[in-house]
């Protein structure tokens, strides 16, 4: 069946249905709530598991029928699709649940991506558990994941932050609350208001910080640009066509603590001394840091005489 529009879907019952399909995972014959992660640009990406699983189950909810459509298209995946988003979630998350129990699949995905990273499908996946249905990931592409794989900064540790507030006061403030933090951090924004985004970042963590520029990731324009954010707010605001597309921002996290600052920096432009200039080892430790090469430079000058 091709895809149905967001009214028509909307009138989605129960007794609508189709018959009953009876899947198994891990050997176990049962119906379950599928959570499928579609491309999020290059439909090469999409995994083999995944479009068998989108085959099979009984109804695909997605946030966009007519996007989801396309991609269902390209696999010639015929499966009957329901709209599920933010605006008719509390209508649609029990008459889900209520096929699902009664012995159908389905399958929750996204316009692109895994879903429910800034997409909906927390209330549904919420309600499953509460249900006791079972909830299975069929695992793929995440713009966040994609984008602090080739970042270039600190992967250890990261917190996914996601879309930032739209006006300046509510975006300042919270960026604020990152200040201290020392972890990775990924942001998601809006191609209309990355210049402001990155401004604004540069202001609270400064024009130093590390951090890199994510945009249309897998797509024919992919950009993927390691700067500061001083650096990034410029090449940005310089060239429009930065200013479209799907965007994701790395930044570095905070190392300049106060109670450990001198040591940490100390340990490492001594280990960088032993392998480069002064004048490389400043730059890299910058670079690193966020902390201005001058003054990591002196520093260095400092450590020299003082050994």
């Amino acid at each position: 069946m091709s895809a149905q529009d967001d009214s028509q879907s909307l009138t989605q019952t129960a007794t609508s249905a189709p018959a009953p399909v009876r899947h198994t995972h891990n050997n176990v014959a049962s119906a379950y709530l599928y959570i499928v992660a579609t491309p999020i640009g290059n439909m090469g990406d999409i995994t083999a598991r995944a479009i068998d699983t989108l085959k099979q189950v009984d109804i695909i909810a997605c946030e966009d029928t007519r996007t989801s459509g396309k991609l269902l298209a390209n696999f010639g995946i015929d499966t009957q699709t329901w709209a599920y988003h933010e605006h008719n979630s509390e209508i649609q998350t029990p008459k889900i649940i209520e096929m699902i129990q009664r012995g159908h699949s389905v399958a929750l995905i996204s316009d692109a991506g895994t879903p429910l990273i800034s997409d909906p499908g927390y209330q549904l996946v919420q309600a499953a558990h509460a249900a006791g249905v079972g909830v299975v990931p069929i695992v793929g592409a995440s713009a966040a994941i994609a984008a602090l794989s080739v970042a270039g900064l600190p992967s250890d540790k990261f917190s996914f932050v996601g879309f930032l507030p739209a006006k300046t006061h509510g975006r300042v403030k919270q960026l604020e609350q990152y200040i201290e933090r020392t972890e990775t951090l990924i942001f998601y924004e809006a191609p209309h208001r990355i210049v402001v985004s990155l401004k604004d970042m540069a202001s609270v963590f400064g024009d130093n910080r590390p951090a890199t520029l994510c945009r249309e990731l897998t797509k024919t324009f992919e950009t993927v640009k390691k700067s500061t954010l001083g650096e990034l707010a410029q090449f940005v605001e310089a060239d429009n066509n930065q200013q479209k597309g799907e965007i994701v921002l790395v930044v570095g996290g905070n190392v300049n603590n106060d109670s450990d600052d001198d040591s940490i920096h100390d340990e490492l432009l001594l280990r960088l001394l032993q392998d480069l200039s002064v004048k490389k080892a400043a730059a890299l430790a910058s670079e690193l840091t966020g902390v201005k090469k001058n003054t990591l430079y002196q520093r260095l000058l400092d450590l020299q005489k003082s050994e």
